[in-house]
């Protein structure tokens, strides 16, 4: 009898493994096929789907699209970096000028997200391709009149940054395309978030690395005139910039109008609706406004270390690549959750877009966690991957190890403050960019380096201090939930 029971109790032991292990093998495969489902491309309606597939679907392409972009940032510095400090300060400062280009891309993009979520959520596809062609007409305008700017001033912007004369003479050329050229890195964020906003991540995710490949493969063929390709130097990295990028619009401007995805162009959307137009710049406007402080407050912040000389600029524009290389798969997370967003309020379920808010906030904040400590801990051998100057590589491993303090609260709030943007309440995170960045992070930054004498250091406690404010507030705003009530 006991033998009997022993036997028994053994087969039992093994079908519980056996059952086990089958339904593990089969939570694997589910989870690859949704993986490659991600990445190739669904029909699917999101806002039927579970929040945990939904999110998924959306957040695996975003988050690989983002992960290229910073790829690409640190090979684009990397290769700059063997031209000397001077270059690399360049293009740091180069960069607080483009976050102006940013703040109406981004601006025009989240708007753009939000406007075709909703309308792809209400299943009116044909609204939505519409409004996608007046985003396009009012991008491409201001981008224009950015590029007129950029080629006629471009030495002028370098000076009012306190770059020195001899350094704009030998490398102002960078700023001079890069401002020039601004048209593919406006549109490149426009198309790409009209296909964010519809479900389609997946083509935004290969558009992107189509075009980053690019660059990364001809930044170092135009800088240091490999085979047949002229030594352009600097300038190099500048166009190879553009070809990527530009290479990038073309494909999702085919796509758009012959490719398969949710939202079709034709003709009969070519013509300007000025209703619309005005609606759009009108929603617009607090996103641009937004992303104006937050990047206002970079070109302020950048100032205030140019007066600590080029090393400094040197390690600033280093470590702040880095973080971008770690910030924008978090990045990605928010424009998932964002997309959810939409498209729920337009599908009418408001639970399930907040439901999707929390889960996202809470990866970005553990990933975002995870990666701050590596940071820390190994700050001095990752900036020493990109330079080989002892100098700065000492400047940039300070501002990584200070930066990456907050982590955690950036994951969290870079998600929530998206996640009202995809509602449409671009008014709400204006605000709160005004009071964190403009009232409290310069004023700080200015008092910790000068008035303290902490030097860059100050800047970088700056920014940890603005930036966790931020999330702390936005959260605040998020739970009280009128972002529900937002009308697109």
């Amino acid at each position: 009898m006991r033998t009997y029971i022993a036997i028994t109790n053994i087969e039992n032991e093994n079908d519980m493994k056996h059952n086990y292990i089958h339904s593990q093998h089969k939570r694997i495969s589910r989870l690859l096929g949704e993986i490659k489902e991600a990445i190739k491309g669904t029909d699917a309606d999101y806002t039927s789907l579970s929040l945990r597939k939904s999110l998924l679907l959306l957040s695996i392409p975003m988050v690989l699209e983002m992960l290229m972009e910073s790829v690409f940032a640190i090979f684009d510095i990397y290769f700059v970096s063997k031209l000397g400090a001077d270059a690399i300060s360049v293009v740091g400062l180069t960069e607080s000028l483009l976050t102006i280009v940013y703040a109406f891309g981004i601006g025009f993009a989240i708007s753009a997200t939000a406007i075709v979520s909703r309308r792809i959520g209400e299943k009116d596809p044909v609204r939505a391709a519409n409004a996608a062609f007046q985003a396009l007409t009012v991008s491409l305008s201001v981008s224009i009149l950015i590029s007129l700017v950029g080629i006629f001033y471009s030495d002028q912007l370098l000076t009012l940054m306190g770059a020195e004369q001899s350094v704009i003479d030998q490398f102002g050329g960078y700023t001079q395309w890069m401002l020039g050229g601004n048209a593919t890195i406006m549109l490149l964020f426009i198309l790409n978030g009209i296909f964010r906003g519809a479900g389609d991540a997946s083509i935004a995710m290969r558009v992107l690395w189509i075009a980053n490949i690019i660059n990364i493969v001809l930044d170092p063929l135009l800088i240091f005139g490999i085979g047949i390709f002229p030594k352009l130097g600097i300038e190099g990295a500048a166009i190879a910039t553009n070809i990527g990028r530009g290479t990038g619009v073309l494909i999702q401007l085919y796509v758009l109008f012959r490719g398969k995805s949710r939202i079709h162009l034709l003709l009969s959307h070519f013509r300007i609706d000025w209703q619309q137009v005005g609606a759009y710049i009108k929603l617009s406007l607090p996103g641009i406004m937004q992303l104006l402080v937050a990047t206002t407050s970079w070109v302020a912040l950048i100032r205030i270390i140019s007066d600590f000389g080029s090393v400094a600029m040197a390690g600033y524009t280093i470590g702040i690549r880095i973080i971008i290389f770690v910030l924008l798969p978090s990045s990605g997370l928010s424009n998932a959750a964002a997309t959810l967003v939409g498209q729920n309020l337009g599908a009418g379920n408001p639970k399930q877009a907040e439901r999707s808010v929390w889960a996202s906030g809470i990866a970005s904040a553990i990933m975002l966690g995870i990666i701050g400590v590596i940071l820390i801990i190994w700050a001095n051998p990752i900036v020493g991957l990109l330079t080989s100057e002892l100098n700065v590589i000492e400047k940039g491993a300070e501002c990584l190890r200070i930066v990456s303090i907050g982590f955690v609260s950036y994951g969290f709030g870079m998600v929530v403050v998206q996640s009202i943007n995809g509602a449409g309440d671009t008014l709400t995170p204006m605000i709160i960019n005004i009071f964190c960045f403009w009232l409290l992070e310069i004023p700080l930054a200015y008092f910790l380096a000068i008035v303290l004498d902490m030097k860059e250091s100050g800047v970088y406690y700056a920014i940890v201090t603005a930036e966790t404010a931020m999330t702390i507030t936005a959260i605040i705003v998020f739970r009280r939930g009128k972002w529900k009530l937002q009308k697109v």
